[in-house]
């Protein structure tokens, strides 16, 4: 009743006495507003500092707990938690059947895939030992037990036999002659004139 008419200079005991409870009553919504703030910050603020930045805006008398109301995130830490671990559980889920996504395109791809056939974007890196699928987050080929990013072993290369030279085989034995030259020779023996009895 003083604090209504000290401040607004009212005389009337009964409109003083309204003008008090009123402000009473809005200075007890303000208080609750401010722990709702606060509380409901906890409940959907996983940082404690934006926490605390959102209480000390709420003591704004309503319009600092107007604009929390507005900018706060929409969903409570445990629904995002719930709902991460609901993913986590379909996804091990479905990869135990062995239906697998691609992260980029959502398109179905195999285990053994190197890269997705819809967006062709690199899914694996082949071993560059044995040529397997390799998970990124390996260190080791599981198949061949090769470091991953270690260089490969070097093959063995095969030399190529080069050609004999011409009129020997590869054994050294002399190359026999064409047909050709042979008949050509057969006809020159049999060129001259045949030994034997004449008539």
């Amino acid at each position: 009743m003083f604090l209504s008419a000290g401040i607004f200079g009212i005389k009337n005991s009964t409109v003083s006495l309204v003008v008090s409870l009123i402000v009473l009553f809005l200075v007890v919504i303000w208080l609750a507003l401010v722990y709702w703030t606060w509380a409901d910050a906890r409940r959907r603020i996983a940082d404690p500092m934006l926490v605390y930045c959102a209480a000390a805006a709420s003591l704004f008398p309503f319009a600092g707990t107007i604009v929390y109301m507005i900018v706060r995130p929409p969903e409570y830490l445990e629904d995002v938690r719930e709902r991460e671990l609901e993913m986590q559980a379909a996804e091990a889920q479905l990869a135990g059947v062995g239906y697998h996504l691609c992260p980029h395109c959502d398109a179905e791809v195999e285990k053994e895939f190197l890269r997705c056939p819809n967006c062709m974007r690199k899914l694996k890196d082949p071993c560059r030992t044995c040529g397997k699928p390799l998970d990124p987050s390996w260190k080791l080929c599981p198949f061949c037990e090769a470091e991953v990013g270690s260089a490969p072993p070097p093959r063995r290369v095969r030399r190529r036999r080069e050609p004999a030279a011409e009129g020997t085989i590869a054994g050294g034995s002399p190359e026999p002659a064409p047909a050709s030259r042979s008949g050509e020779a057969g006809l020159a023996g049999t060129t001259g004139y045949e030994s034997g009895p004449t008539s």
